[in-house]
């Protein structure tokens, strides 16, 4: 996805730490396991942070193991797997390949509809056991290329969109918790496609490509002030929703990712816009 929903590390312990980056390396074990070498390329902090959601939610039975691998061959390091880690790696391929496609059709790179291709296979397997999420990613990102086609400019309308679509992919089980999950996925969708806006406005006024915010004036300083105010409408919404779960493991990282984390890269855009 986009890499901006990480934890805080100066305010984790080292416990903590090792707990979330053993998430982390047992779902890069789960897509090479699932879809092989290549799936490695899909790996991200945020399909971790729903990790730790929905352990920390369900409580599902998890292996630890210490194990060396491509990116640490000199010594080994912890992997943390469960049912939920092989379900945030099919996930993760139903963006990637859905995304690819999209880009292929607004941009016809021939780069992204190959990448795309490697994992069809994958996709109709992921399309046999999740159809009604497969059609969710796909609507809203029609939805999202007929927005960028006709330049909208409320950012909220596109936020919405991604929102919805990251909404449905939070929802593991049809249960009494499914409303409240796709509560936070939303919100957090919501508030990771303006912060990604944010923070790329500059490069897509470059390239000259759609950004919800390419009509205001940035240089005016309500505009941080404005898209700050944005973001924390989103975020407080997504904790509220959070907060409604019966939480207990992993708690503490999870506060830590959508208290503080989340903010990280906002603030420093900010500080390199006010220089």
């Amino acid at each position: 996805m986009y890499g901006y929903i990480r934890a805080y590390k100066p305010e984790l312990r080292f416990r903590e730490y090792d707990i979330y980056h053993g998430c982390y390396c047992g779902l890069c074990e789960a897509l090479h396991r699932r879809h092989g070498t290549a799936a490695r390329w899909t790996l991200s902090y945020d399909m971790t942070f729903l990790i730790l959601l929905l352990t920390g939610l369900y409580e599902p039975e998890e292996t630890k193991t210490e194990q060396r691998c491509i990116a640490h061959p000199f010594h080994k390091n912890l992997h943390i797997q469960s049912a939920v880690t092989d379900y945030a790696a099919d996930m993760s391929i139903l963006l990637f390949r859905d995304k690819c496609i999209d880009d292929w059709h607004d941009e016809r790179k021939i780069s992204r509809r190959a990448a795309a291709g490697m994992f069809s296979r994958s996709y109709r397997k992921i399309q046999q056991q999740y159809p009604e999420k497969c059609s969710v990613v796909r609507t809203q990102l029609e939805k999202l290329h007929e927005m960028e086609q006709n330049h909208e400019s409320n950012p909220e309308i596109p936020a919405g969109c991604f929102g919805t679509m990251l909404g449905e992919l939070f929802v593991w089980k049809d249960d009494i918790w499914a409303d409240t999950l796709r509560q936070v996925g939303f919100y957090l969708g919501k508030f990771i496609y303006l912060l990604d806006a944010y923070d790329d406005l500059e490069h897509d006024r470059k390239k000259q490509c759609y950004n919800p915010f390419h009509q205001t004036d940035t240089t005016e300083p309500q505009f941080s002030q404005n898209c700050e105010a944005l973001l924390q409408m989103m975020m407080s919404s997504c904790a509220a929703a959070f907060e409604r779960l019966p939480i207990l493991h992993y708690e503490e990282i999870l506060r830590n990712i959508l208290y503080a984390g989340v903010w990280t890269k906002f603030y420093q855009k900010k500080k390199e816009q006010e220089k």
